[in-house]
């Protein structure tokens, strides 16, 4: 990811999911807050309710590489937060990737 960083800290997540904009759909719900500074940051969460490690680490790989692919198509500036619903496990690539796009979309993150 050339042009983000990772979210890690609890805190930030929080005031995310309490301030940030929210934009939902079967797969994921994507939380998203502007700040300033010249890359976005991502977070990825994924509940044990979806299944064992190997389950819940696919999903965040394959929302993660979603992200990745269509990185230059954000705008700079952003906290994301990606929560995973059940769907998403057997969701096709295409589908989350499509998914992904028109909530960024939704939420006006789109260049």
């Amino acid at each position: 990811m050339k042009f983000s960083r990772s979210l890690k800290e609890n805190h930030e997540f929080r005031r995310l999911y309490r301030k940030g904009e929210t934009a939902v759909s079967p797969l994921m719900a994507v939380y998203i807050r502007r700040r300033k500074g010249e890359f976005n940051r991502l977070g990825i969460t994924v509940s044990a309710k979806l299944g064992h490690a190997v389950v819940r680490n696919r999903v965040r790989r394959r929302l993660r590489e979603a992200y990745r692919l269509n990185e230059e198509c954000f705008r700079p500036g952003y906290d994301i937060v990606v929560v995973a619903r059940s769907r998403a496990i057997n969701a096709p690539f295409t589908e989350l990737c499509a998914d992904f796009l028109k909530l960024m979309g939704k939420l006006g993150a789109l260049r």
